[in-house]
């Protein structure tokens, strides 16, 4: 079933000029998740993505006034990946978004998931992450909680969330959280958390946010390599029941030969 001249199953690639392009569309995107999540069943649960793109994003939506923007009373907020550090460590995801966004926005307190990446047993910490997500959400034996949205970025590796090249991770079918090893870590520390394929694609939305010509053959390889998971760990996102949104920049996007759109106004 096409939908816009789109297969309901395929990802929308928005292309745009640069950077500031990506967080704008960005922006513009989630609010409007936002609002029709809270409009539809009262409240919006995300997962919040790590590293450097995401921080202009978290500062704009911040800056966001409330009228015609996120009622972050009716947010509840996750992670899709946190390093195995302590929360005020330069390196922590929950960090880079409490400085950002969290203490900018009146979200809740007991709205706030985050993932312990202190906790000295990387294994214990995601099952309890997984007893967390599903007792926010939802959700049932056969059926994973849904996240109203997803937001990844993509290393120039290939890699998304915490789910690197070569990781058992990615080829996850039960569990929703997992503890893996970043490649080049010594054995045998466990130093990540990250959602799992099951749980990234039982949401409703997942969006990319990608930036700079180097990480152009990994944005190719994900969207029209040949099938191979392991070495590029972003073909396993596919959301059975939602939608999928790559917003990459022009240097990011060089190398695809598949449509895309460019956003109303951009040069």
């Amino acid at each position: 079933m096409a939908q816009g001249g789109r297969l309901l199953d395929e990802p929308e690639i928005v292309v745009c000029s640069n950077p500031a392009g990506v967080i704008d569309h960005a922006v513009r995107h989630l609010v409007g998740a936002a609002r029709a999540a809270i409009a539809e069943r009262g409240r919006f649960a995300i997962a919040l993505a790590g590293g450097s793109t995401p921080r202009p994003l978290y500062e704009r939506l911040a800056a966001v006034p409330a009228r015609g923007g996120i009622d972050w009373r009716r947010v509840e907020l996750f992670w899709s990946d946190e390093r195995c550090v302590p929360p005020d460590d330069e390196h922590s995801n929950h960090r880079l978004a409490r400085e950002t966004l969290l203490d900018r926005v009146p979200v809740a307190p007991e709205r706030i998931h985050r993932m312990r990446g202190e906790d000295p047993d990387a294994e214990r910490a995601a099952a309890e992450y997984e007893r967390v997500l599903r007792w926010a959400l939802g959700g049932s034996p056969g059926r994973p909680p849904r996240l109203d949205l997803v937001l990844l970025g993509l290393g120039p590796e290939g890699h998304t969330a915490s789910l690197f090249p070569g990781s058992s991770a990615v080829f996850e079918s039960e569990r929703l959280v997992a503890a893996v090893r970043h490649a080049g870590d010594p054995e045998p520390r466990l130093d990540r958390l990250t959602l799992t394929p099951p749980a990234i694609n039982a949401a409703r939305d997942v969006v990319f946010l990608v930036s700079g010509s180097e990480k152009a053959g990994a944005v190719r390889a994900s969207l029209e390599g040949p099938r191979d998971p392991e070495r590029w760990p972003a073909q396993t996102i596919a959301p059975a029941e939602g939608r999928e949104t790559w917003i990459v920049d022009r240097a990011a996007a060089a190398e695809l030969s598949r449509p895309t759109r460019t956003p109303a106004g951009s040069p």
